[in-house]
């Protein structure tokens, strides 16, 4: 397991640009696939997200693509998600994830979670 801490959320008008941070602990980092996950209140955990232990191309949901992007800075143990062109449909808890196994990319299973962070996106 590694222990998950996201940080940089916050209130933004549309149009606007935020950055995430998930920072690990507890394990190997560089080794686990990272995901990000949003869930607005009702609505089920979405993934939005991911880049491999390899740091390839990463996946994108179709909601997000041209306007995320996921990267990662395997020496300071952290992944980030820089959001731009933010939609009022943006508006959930966004979550970071890791993942050790399974099929990439919506087929990775993920064993240790966030806390979650509020992103909230004003018209």
């Amino acid at each position: 397991q590694v222990q998950l801490v996201e940080s940089g959320g916050g209130l933004v008008q549309a149009g606007g640009s935020l950055r995430l941070s998930c920072a690990a602990s507890g394990r190997t980092f560089s080794n686990y696939n990272m995901g990000w996950f949003r869930q607005a209140p009702g609505l089920q955990r979405d993934l939005i997200a991911v880049i491999s232990w390899t740091g390839g191309i990463p996946y994108y949901a179709d909601s997000v693509k041209g306007r995320f992007t996921i990267s990662r800075d395997n020496a300071k143990n952290t992944v980030y998600l820089q959001m731009n062109s933010l939609k009022p449909e943006d508006t959930a808890v966004y979550y970071c994830a890791a993942s050790l196994y399974g099929s990439w990319p919506q087929g990775l299973q993920y064993d240790s979670w966030g806390q979650g962070t509020q992103v909230t996106v004003s018209s």
